[in-house]
């Protein structure tokens, strides 16, 4: 598995295949009825509405191409469970100098969100992580200095 790689999990895949299937039916139909009723007001130089709804509409597409680019690239993958630390893994880790041990879950950038504990696996502390397995320790920067961390657990 390649550190550097457009990964997604299974669930995320679904999750943007939803997403997709109701921003080009119902949203795509709610906004396109926006642009017709706006259009029905007439002047559209300085219809506020029928702008608003151009707006909402380049909105939205950007996000249907984003979306059909993120499954088209990325690679969907199972998840961890192995010794190493690849996408999916669950890894419970010890800050030096902290007595309270964090889990993590190494995702890909598409899915990062640190308050749910799912780290990118770009992200600085990712790629530190990244191929490592349990009892090693990591090093990296951060902007506030050098961070140290040992793994206690990978799964």
């Amino acid at each position: 598995m390649k550190q550097a790689a457009d990964y997604i999990t299974e669930e995320k895949r679904k999750e943007l295949e939803k997403e997709l299937k109701d921003l080009k039916g119902p949203k795509r139909k709610e906004i396109l009825d926006a642009l017709a009723y706006a259009k029905s007001l007439g002047d559209l130089s300085e219809n506020a509405e029928y702008h608003q709804a151009r707006e909402e509409q380049a909105k939205l597409e950007e996000r249907i191409v984003r979306i059909e680019r993120i499954l088209e690239s990325s690679e969907v993958v199972k998840g961890g469970g192995g010794e190493v630390i690849e996408i999916g893994s669950k890894v419970i880790v010890l800050k030096d100098g902290e007595k309270n041990e964090k889990t993590y879950q190494i995702v890909g950038s598409e899915e990062a969100d640190m308050s749910s504990g799912k780290i990118s696996n770009r992200s600085p502390f990712g790629k530190a992580l990244f191929g490592r397995k349990k009892g090693e320790s990591v090093s990296f920067e951060t902007p506030n200095g050098k961070a140290d961390y040992k793994i206690i657990n990978v799964s």
